[in-house]
């Protein structure tokens, strides 16, 4: 891998950005929007750049090959179901917080792949990376301004939607000797394919009539934090490798709480402030123990 000049570091900083940038926009799709066909036209859109991609490339799309079992399941589990607890969750908390609440994605992970992945038991820093990390999630908790009886629940459905991220990653091992391109465009190809009959079914969205900013907040999320932003992923992972991207991590909170104040007008207490620090140092502390055995190796 080559090492990280300037251009790689602001890509880097334009990917964490478009990320952090889906939040406010979730915040503002959900006004005339429900959160399933939310997860439907956000999977729908973020695949036309992928499709295009693998039709210029020449790159042959296996959503109904041999293993379209594994396409269909990582499409449910890392799309689907966390696109729309996100969208579910966003409606009554505010963007600014779902941000750090889907951070902690880097901490969860770290707790599963100790069970579920080979060669990466969890040591003494990791474990202060994530009690740190999740110190920070339960004193957002304690934000009663902020997070109260009559949201609980959303901002439980949004921490739940960071769970199934990780493991639909953990799935994803599976095919991983696959192209990321294959692999992405698949798994949106069988994530809107399941998701559009039940949007149809249950929010019956020709019956919706959505505001401009709604719609334009919506394409935009399909478009850029869910395509574009895979492309970037991809192109970051090939060039600088896994340690480099995953960096990202820590940028994603910050400009989530930044964006939610500027377009959103949304309030940030000290209390965010605090957890937000505790978030990203305890990412920090459970990636560098991840960096030192990779760097073993």
């Amino acid at each position: 891998m080559k090492s990280p000049n300037a251009t790689d570091y602001f890509i880097l900083t334009f990917l964490a950005l478009l990320w952090a940038s889906a939040f406010f926009n979730i915040k503002i799709a959900t006004y005339s929007y429900g959160p399933i066909t939310i997860a439907f036209l956000r999977i729908f859109f973020g695949m036309i750049p992928l499709l295009l991609l693998c039709y210029f490339k020449k790159i042959k799309i296996e959503a109904f090959s041999k293993d379209w079992k594994w396409f269909a399941a990582i499409g449910i589990i890392n799309l689907v179901i966390p696109f729309f607890l996100i969208a579910y969750g966003v409606q009554k908390v505010q963007s600014n917080l779902a941000a750090i609440l889907m951070s902690t994605t880097p901490i969860s992970a770290t707790i599963l792949a100790h069970f579920f992945a080979e060669g990466e038991k969890i040591n003494i820093i990791k474990i202060f990376g994530i009690v740190l990390g999740f110190s920070g999630i339960v004193y957002l908790f304690s934000e009663n301004l902020l997070i109260n009886n009559e949201n609980l629940f959303s901002a439980l459905m949004i921490l739940l939607g960071s769970t199934f991220y990780v493991i639909g990653g953990i799935l994803t091992l599976k095919i991983s000797n696959k192209k990321n391109e294959n692999v992405t465009a698949s798994i949106l190809i069988w994530g809107a394919i399941i998701v559009c009959p039940i949007s149809l079914i249950i929010e019956q969205p020709w019956n919706l009539n959505p505001s401009l900013e709604s719609t334009l907040s919506l394409i935009y999320l399909g478009i850029f934090p869910t395509g574009i932003a895979w492309l970037l992923r991809f192109m970051i992972l090939k060039k600088n490798g896994l340690v480099f991207q995953s960096q990202v991590a820590y940028l994603i909170p910050i400009f989530g709480v930044i964006l939610g104040y500027i377009f959103l007008n949304e309030l940030v207490t000290p209390k965010i402030l605090i957890a937000l620090c505790a978030v990203v140092l305890g990412i920090y502390f459970v990636k560098k123990a991840g960096d030192k055995k990779i760097q073993s190796i």
